[in-house]
């Protein structure tokens, strides 16, 4: 099993920003999409992003559309979260993934669920409160 650690998570007011970064430990990621997913208290965890193994054709989910952006730095063996204009329902745990195989085609065209991940990071907490 894969090893993924998230970092960048905080307290930040709304109308701020924060990245995220997921990386893993002792193997690359530079050959899986990569998704990113958030849980909040009482609700199921939820698709945010997902990076194809290329970086082209990031996925969004509508609620995160146009303040989110997804990218990787392959040299740097990380993906990362660009979350801008955040609002106080973004509070949440996020965690990355790693997607087994050559699926691109899952993670570009958002037909993807929790269980198309087999790597899973620990997470980290983001609260936007004032």
């Amino acid at each position: 099993q894969l090893h993924l650690a998230e970092s960048g998570g905080g307290l930040v007011q709304p109308g701020g920003s924060l990245r995220l970064s997921c990386t893993g430990s002792g193997f690359t990621l530079n050959y899986q999409a990569i998704g990113w997913f958030r849980q909040a208290p009482g609700k199921e965890r939820e698709g945010v992003a997902c990076i194809s193994s290329s970086g082209a054709l990031p996925n969004y989910a509508d609620s995160v559309k146009g303040r989110i952006t997804g990218s990787r730095d392959k040299a740097k063996n990380a993906v990362y979260l660009q979350m801008n204009n955040l609002k106080p329902e973004d509070s949440a745990v996020y965690y990355c993934a790693a997607m087994p195989g050559a699926r691109d085609g899952l993670c570009m065209h958002g037909t993807y669920s929790t269980t198309d991940f087999s790597s899973w990071g620990q997470g980290t907490q983001v609260t936007v409160s004032s």
